[in-house]
């Protein structure tokens, strides 16, 4: 078995790199289980990837805050022969928002992962706790090293049990030394010696063992406090060593000065347990119970340190059954009694040591090693198994959230639905708009008819009510209300004009009941004289699909079949004169809502039969599909600049939700006109961006307001969820479903075997 390791890594000083070394020793006892040419993709804190001298076991580097290192690490893992991977997750070691970056790269891995879990947080951020998700979702175990951290993961995170496992945390397999050098230091040396180990920060409570020092020198006059370690790094970079000399200074207030000593370095595994077996009590002070692992707290009682611990969640689990003693957080004068009575009383002093070694004994990395081992075999055996189950549907039903209009009630008022929103509350500062009342509308119908809805039903006539509020006299529309209902344009975009249109005529052809047919039709005719100005694409692509619903409904009707026509010919004549040898498209650049060209072109079609219509629809779609879905999900054109067709580089970011929404319109009508099953595969590929099948592997559903975030940014997501955007969603899942009835009906429809070498791969 030949394993990847994804950490940081020695001579980085940092816990988990230590922790990763130790891990990578002990899987690599077992040498006719594990391979030597197991390697580790390293964690580089800098730009500069010659920072360390690495050993030769670190054959890649990532540079944290790169992100294309964290792809390029994906693809070297996957053409590197190994069976499995190891990634140690601890959200400071990777780049972007809460280490966002790692998701690509264990998205991309062909490879069977194991997470090794450091923190697990109880009150997670949004983002922290849908990185966690993500990264339960791409790994074939969860390991964590605390009986909490379990009930966390569940409880909190909704991470199923059967996928954790509970390893503590390994420990060095070493002896204590008969001639211990540290005993003869000037520290040790006739000390009763208290001591604490590890990176320094405020969040320690080394002031709770200094404010203690006065009552228990005064019982035990030659009593060291030692404190073992380098200033953490990110307090050197902010604050330097101010929290170092205000110890130093409280000690000097407390007239302890000469009882307390720092060793100001970073020291090897061996040293430190020389250090731990020379001391009488080994004290984490923590000031608060969040701490769901401690390595320190593991390794003192691998020495078999007598422990004095504030009551922490890995130390409550840890000294339990009298493998060490507890006090309350900040409680100086409790430590203080311990410590004496614990010094007056040598036999409890020597069992607490006892105990701790004896527990120690069964977490030394060697056993540690093995289990992980049998871990890693698990996961390549589960592996190798779902390679040979190729018995899936395109839609995964089961995969799809549950539908709820919960978001969309929140921000629907008897006005209509406004506009924006903060994370997931209605922002009213910024009113209304004909674009989301119109998508609101075309949402309304699709629930109706998918769910039967009586919420849809409810709301659609607050949509179509808002509609007729912004038409003018003419038959133009506004666009923008505020909150106090007063208009706030004369006359809207050819966009929000489009879309009107669209959503009116699919009331039209789809309308509950007689008197919204009615109604929208009225709305329409007033409109259609607006037709023959139309100038931008968009504003003509929304218009030929309204257009195209309103055929539906009324065939034969020669008025709205030449200007159907009309505006196709526009659209035709636009993908003529801007398509070259390399660029199929309608404009010299690719800007927002693309897929809405084709998609017109599509309607067109299936209502004209114009030949030329459907090729272009199918040339430019394809065209589409390449810049788009060539790395295997969704990466749609970016807000953030344009493609042009002078072949610069495609914006990545910001990725909008109404690019995906098209995306799948595209896709759906693409089927429904050629029955050929790749275009369901590609929409349902477009709809899962939104569960997280894109760059950033990060879901913009949000499963807590059913609503959907507003972009998919370079650091993450935008948590604000509006209603362009969850309109998007919605109207998109609701074709997803509308997709499923298609291939339920291809099912229906094909001999089995061809179904099952068609859709089952």
């Amino acid at each position: 078995m030949k394993i990847a390791y994804i950490s940081s890594y020695p001579p980085r000083e940092c816990g988990i790199a230590t922790f990763n070394h130790n891990l990578l020793r002990a899987i690599g006892y077992d040498k006719t289980a594990v391979s030597e040419d197991s390697y580790v993709v390293a964690m580089n804190d800098s730009e500069h990837l010659d920072t360390y001298e690495y050993p030769p076991e670190v054959q890649y580097k990532i540079r944290q805050e790169n992100q294309k290192d964290y792809i390029r690490a994906a693809d070297y893992i996957n053409t590197s022969f190994v069976d499995a991977c190891v990634m140690e997750h601890e959200f400071g070691i990777y780049g972007g928002e809460n280490g966002v970056y790692i998701l690509p790269l264990i998205a991309r891995l062909q490879k069977p992962l194991v997470t090794i879990l450091h923190t697990v947080l109880k009150d997670p951020s949004f983002m922290q706790l849908t990185i966690i998700r993500e990264i339960a979702k791409y790994s074939s175990r969860i390991v964590v090293m605390s009986h909490r951290a379990v009930g966390f993961l569940t409880s909190i995170y909704g991470i199923p049990f059967n996928k954790i496992q509970l390893i503590e945390h390994g420990v060095p397999d070493l002896e204590p030394k008969e001639n211990n050098p540290v005993k003869e230091t000037l520290a040790f040396k006739n000390k009763k010696v208290l001591f604490t180990f590890g990176l320094i920060s405020r969040n320690k409570g080394l002031e709770t063992v200094v404010q203690a020092l006065p009552a228990i020198v005064a019982k035990n006059p030659d009593v060291m406090y030692v404190v073992l370690g380098a200033t953490h790094p990110g307090v050197i970079r902010n604050s330097g060593e101010e929290y170092r000399e205000s110890l130093k200074k409280l000690a000097r207030q407390l007239n302890v000065e000469d009882n307390l000593t720092f060793i100001n370095k970073f020291v090897s595994e061996e040293q430190l347990f020389d250090y731990l077996t020379a001391c009488d009590m080994y004290i984490t002070p923590y000031l608060n119970e969040a701490q769901i692992t401690s390595g320190t707290l593991s390794y003192a009682i691998g020495a078999g340190a007598a422990v004095i611990s504030t009551p922490y969640w890995h130390a409550q689990e840890l000294l339990a059954e009298n493998r060490g003693r507890l006090f309350d957080f900040k409680d100086s004068d409790a430590l203080a009694g311990i410590v004496n009575e614990l010094f007056e009383d040598t036999d409890k002093l020597k069992q607490l040591k006892t105990n701790a070694f004896e527990y120690g004994l069964h977490l030394r990395w060697p056993s540690t090693g093995q289990v992980f081992i049998d871990v890693l075999d698990e996961a390549i055996y589960k592996s190798l198994a779902e390679k040979e189950d190729n018995n899936k549907q395109i839609i995964d039903p089961d995969a799809m959230p549950s539908f709820s209009m919960a978001h969309i009630q929140r921000l629907t008022d008897d006005t209509g639905i406004v506009q924006h929103a903060k994370y997931g509350i209605p922002n009213l500062k910024e009113g209304y708009c004909l674009d989301d009342n119109a998508r609101a509308l075309i949402m309304a119908i699709l629930a109706y008819q998918q769910t039967k809805s009586k919420v849809a039903l409810e709301l659609l006539p607050i949509y179509l009510s808002y509609i007729q509020y912004m038409q003018c006299d003419d038959g133009n529309f506004r666009n923008f209300l505020s909150f106090t209902r007063e208009y706030l344009d004369e006359v809207g975009s050819e966009d929000s004009f489009g879309r009107t249109v669209w959503s009116l005529g699919y009331l039209i052809d789809n309308a509950p009941n007689n008197s919204y047919r009615e109604f929208a039709t009225e709305l329409f005719h007033k409109s259609v004289p607006h037709f023959k100005f139309l100038t931008h694409l968009r504003g003509m692509g929304n218009t030929m699909i309204g257009l195209s619903s309103f055929l539906k409904a009324n065939p034969g009707n020669e008025e709205i079949s030449n200007e159907f026509d009309e505006l196709a010919a526009k659209l035709k004549e636009a993908y003529r004169s801007n398509k070259n040898g390399h660029w199929h498209w309608f404009e010299e650049k690719m800007t927002y809502d693309n897929a809405i060209l084709p998609l017109a072109l599509l309607c067109h079609y299936q209502a004209s039969k114009d030949e030329e219509s459907l090729d272009i629809a199918l040339e430019s779609m394809a065209y589409l599909s390449q810049k788009t879905l060539i790395q295997g999900y969704l990466n749609p054109v970016g807000n953030d600049g344009w493609l042009y067709d002078n072949g610069g580089e495609m914006p990545a970011y910001d990725q909008q939700a109404i690019e995906t929404m098209a995306m799948v319109l595209m896709y759906y009508k693409a089927y429904e006109i050629t029955h050929d099953l790749t275009y369901i595969k590609q929409m349902y590929l477009c709809y899962q961006w939104f569960l997280g099948e894109n760059s950033l592997k990060l879901p913009l559903y949000d499963h807590e307001t059913r609503g959907c975030g507003d972009g998919l940014q370079r650091h993450g997501v935008n948590r604000n969820q509006g209603a362009e955007s969850t309109l998007a969603y919605w109207i998109s899942h609701l074709y997803v479903l509308k997709g499923l009835e298609f291939e339920y009906e291809y099912v229906r429809n094909s001999d089995l075997a061809d179904v099952r070498k068609e859709i089952f791969s």
